[in-house]
């Protein structure tokens, strides 16, 4: 594979760039030095990523004179919640951390979206750099600055958006992922295909994502760049980005998360599609379409909660607005549309 290095740059409400290739860990410290002098750097990671990849990070940023703390916390999404970020932000506190420092998300998801926060919020705003090492994290989150914590009644009702200064993909930190999250984030990988982009969908059906993951990565974060330059908060086209989400949520909360959020995405997907069939919206190729691939790829389609406890979980979310919520509803493969409708409609989209 060429090792060329892919730089993207997203014009937010903070400018920064993506860069997509192998090495950039080691890389990290000079890269952030040129951000403009960053004293001291928190790493934040979890209790799998950070043995594996925070001492090739802690070695960079101090070559290149950054002071580095760690905060290392239980993996998984039971750690996303308001206790972790408060220790989060009392260690940053203890380590005298000031706004011309810095907070180096390290792992997937959960990190950049627990890290995030805390920068968002610590002495009302800090500089952090995002180090995806998930295929979720890399095609998804780690772009675009939602940053949020869960509460028991619900995944992200705590957070904000909030740009990092940098997302530095390194390419190398996947291989050492395992299949089952590989796998997570090829559901994201084909979302993009589905709501916006139907030759890339049928590029994935053909040659096997790994194949050519580098420019998998840099394709989606090229897509998300531009719904997120045109609707960075979220209150127009990126509501796109939400296929299957909503319904993923739902399976996500009724699962106590035990089910990956992929894993839940894909089922949503598959659901909703189903859905637009039975609605007169979309046509069965197109729901053929999207269980192939979701097939090939080894994803689920359905799940065993019921249409009344998913519509239960589904209206606590975010896009709920008390007596109705928004759905994304695919029109074809590569096209989805934006719909509000009633809360009390919602379980007739479960299917």
């Amino acid at each position: 594979m060429n090792d060329e290095r892919i730089c993207m740059t997203i014009d937010a409400s903070t400018r920064y760039d993506v860069v997509i290739g192998g090495g950039l860990l080691q890389e990290a410290g000079e890269r952030i030095q040129a951000l403009s002098g960053i004293c001291k750097a928190v790493i934040v990671s979890d209790d799998q990523v950070f043995p594996l990849y925070g001492e090739t990070l802690r070695s960079a940023l101090e070559k290149a004179g950054i002071r580095v703390f760690s905060f290392v916390f239980a993996h998984g999404e039971g750690s996303k919640n308001l206790h972790v970020y408060e220790q989060l932000l009392e260690y940053i506190s203890e380590c005298a951390l000031s706004r011309t420092d810095l907070l180096a998300a390290l792992g997937g998801g959960v990190t950049g979206d627990l890290c995030g926060f805390a920068a968002a919020t610590y002495q009302r705003g800090i500089r952090f750099v995002q180090f995806p090492t998930s295929l979720l994290a890399a095609v998804d989150s780690s772009v675009g600055g939602k940053t949020a914590v869960n509460l028991k009644n619900g995944k992200n009702q705590v957070g904000c958006f909030y740009q990092p200064s940098l997302v530095l993909c390194d390419t190398d930190t996947l291989w050492t992922l395992p299949e089952k999250e590989y796998r997570n984030g090829f559901a994201e990988v084909i979302k993009y295909g589905m709501i916006m982009n139907a030759p890339f969908f049928r590029k994935l059906a053909e040659r096997p994502a790994r194949e050519w993951i580098r420019e998998v990565i840099a394709q989606c974060v090229s897509m998300k760049r531009e719904i997120v330059m045109k609707d960075e908060f979220d209150t127009g086209e990126r509501m796109l980005l939400n296929f299957g989400h909503t319904l993923g949520h739902g399976v996500e909360k009724c699962s106590g998360y035990t089910i990956p959020h992929g894993f839940a995405v894909a089922i949503g997907m598959a659901a909703m599609t189903r859905a637009a069939v039975q609605h007169g919206i979309c046509s069965g190729e197109t729901l053929q379409e999207l269980e192939t691939i979701l097939e090939r790829y080894d994803l689920p389609m359905n799940t065993e909660y019921s249409p009344k406890e998913l519509a239960d979980a589904a209206l606590l979310d975010k896009k709920s607005t008390g007596s109705s919520i928004r759905i994304i509803v695919p029109e074809c493969t590569g096209r989805c549309v934006i719909r509000t409708i009633a809360a009390e409609e919602l379980i007739r989209w479960i299917v």
